[in-house]
């Protein structure tokens, strides 16, 4: 037997190992009780195809205060946030209702249902976001100018959704005491987490493979730049085999790495936050030549590296929740890991909801999996591997033969899919027996049928489509939108639902004056004493 296979066989002794031991502890309503949670941005566009002018819609509320509908990059970019739910069909419903709300106070305008954008008329057509006067408004205004300025506004209105998802509070208890560990609770759940986040990082190809849907991209959006992509016809370019362009080396990443040498480290959650929190601290020159701030205006928070956390990229995060004005590092060091953010997943254009059931219920297994896997420190080569292969399957990863590299070693993109998915099976089945349901194990089969048949994935899929209607891109997603648009029009939402969101909507356009009323410090002020917190 060779090493590569001792070692496969070993981590997955360990996996059937843990699932045996919760199938024996009656866990079942712990499992049950995890919380999902869903972040979907969309782009608001005008009827003529371009980026939407107009400023974030007053009857959505305010952008810095409302808990379920704010902005992201650019004002047109509309963030939708549920809260945390208790199942796929809850955290679907709710983030049916925020849609549907937000349809019904739309003037002449639609939602982009894909995540690369629509035309894009140069950088000075998207908007940056604004959150009123207050210094917090104007901090997060001054980020978003920063990162329009190191990376440009296009690869910035790139719409995701992404999949906030923890284990309970019982669970973590029970699952501790299985293990026989004796350390703090938080301690314990924060490691976990920790081996969750490199597993998914290990696995997370798998992602894009299944669930990718940006194969093609508007000629706008490389504003004439040479390319690699292949032209699809007059307006569109792509790549025959792509899965996600988004998640490829044309979308939004961290270009500076190599130059600065800083990468998060996620051997532990101290390792991980001492990454972050010297990425923020650290000056870097080629910033420092862009200028902070010009004629009173600031043009980034700051010249180093990173300006704060959030602008590190990558397919997932650790995350706690924020108290105040708190950075990101500082409530993960003094709360530790509260739940896990997986940002990989495009918008599904085939679904009104940007998601779909069946993709929820891959996911959840897909967590369960990576924590019941065993989940030893990445290596330096690892890490270099993982970065290739989530850059192989999101511009080949339906490529017939395609090989990707796991310790070192070539494996087929089929063979490892499916050896993932069977070992997800009885992960599935313990779900599914969880939650009284059949939905788990069938979204694994799923998955399985569009390894063997890569013409079932979204991004095939979507190519396809463009085909037989005839069309590129642009004349596709916005086909798409506009169906998206009537399912909403043609889709009730219940009076006490409408009077809820429109009570949100006041109550945090009123918190956003008491804020701005509140200050009675200088913006300089302001932001030094948010950056002493480090």
């Amino acid at each position: 037997m060779s090493t590569l296979s001792f070692i496969t066989k070993v981590l997955y002794t360990l996996l059937k190992n843990r699932l045996s031991l919760l199938n024996d502890s009656n866990l079942d309503d712990a499992i049950s009780a995890s919380k999902i949670g869903l972040e979907k941005e969309s782009l608001r566009v005008s009827p003529e195809g371009g980026i939407s002018q107009f400023p974030h819609p007053t009857a959505w509320g305010s952008a810095l205060t409302h808990p379920q509908i704010t902005t992201d990059f650019s004002e047109a970019l509309a963030e939708l946030i549920t809260p945390p739910c208790n199942s796929v069909t809850e955290v679907i419903q709710y983030l049916d209702n925020i849609q549907n709300f937000v349809y019904r106070n739309l003037d002449n305008e639609i939602l982009w249902a894909t995540s690369m954008p629509c035309v894009v008329e140069g950088e000075t057509s998207i908007p940056l976001a604004k959150y009123g006067t207050s210094n917090a408004a104007q901090m997060k205004t001054a980020y978003r100018r920063g990162l329009g300025l190191r990376y440009g506004r296009s690869m910035q209105i790139i719409a995701g959704v992404h999949f906030n998802y923890s284990f309970s509070d019982e669970f973590w208890k029970q699952y501790q005491q299985l293990n026989n560990n004796s350390d703090q609770l938080q301690d314990f759940i924060s490691q976990q987490y920790m081996g969750v986040i490199r597993n998914l990082l290990r696995y997370g190809w798998i992602v894009p493979y299944f669930f990718g849907a940006s194969p093609a991209v508007c000629k706008s959006f490389l504003k004439g730049k040479k390319t690699l992509l292949q032209e699809f016809n007059e307006n569109t370019f792509y790549e025959p085999y792509a899965t996600s362009l988004r998640q490829g080396d044309i979308g939004y990443q961290n270009n500076k790495e190599e130059l600065t040498g800083i990468k998060a480290n996620y051997d532990s959650l101290e390792t991980y936050i001492k990454s972050m929190q010297c990425a923020i601290n650290t000056p870097y020159s080629g910033y420092e030549e862009l200028g902070v701030k010009i004629d009173g205006v600031h043009q980034q928070l700051n010249a180093n590296i990173l300006q704060i956390e959030n602008e590190y990229y990558s397919s997932v995060r650790p995350k706690q929740i924020l108290q105040g004005e708190e950075m990101p590092s500082i409530a993960l060091k003094k709360r530790g890991i509260a739940y896990v953010e997986l940002r990989s997943l495009d918008v599904n254009a085939f679904d009104p909801h940007g998601i779909n059931s069946d993709q929820l219920y891959f996911l959840e297994v897909f967590m369960l999996f990576c924590l019941l896997q065993e989940s030893p420190a990445l290596t330096p080569e690892e890490v270099i591997g993982i970065d290739e292969n989530l850059l192989l399957v999101a511009h080949k990863g339906r490529q017939p033969g395609l090989d990707l590299s796991r310790d070192g070693k070539k494996i087929s993109l089929q063979d490892w899919a499916s050896e993932l998915c069977q070992n997800m099976k009885p992960v599935a089945d313990l779900l599914d027996r969880s939650n009284y349901c059949e939905n788990y194990f069938s979204s694994v089969k799923s998955q399985i049928a569009s390894v063997y048949d890569p013409d079932l994935t979204p991004s095939a899929r979507m190519l396809a489509d463009m085909r037989e209607h005839e069309e590129g891109f642009y004349h596709h997603a916005k086909r798409m939108s506009e169906h998206h648009y009537q399912y909403y029009k043609n889709h009730s939402l219940p009076d006490e639902k409408i009077e809820s969101f429109k009570k949100s909507a006041t109550e945090s356009i009123a918190m956003q004056h008491q804020i701005e009323a509140e200050d009675n410090i200088s913006f300089d002020q302001y932001l030094k004493s948010y950056f002493e917190q480090n």
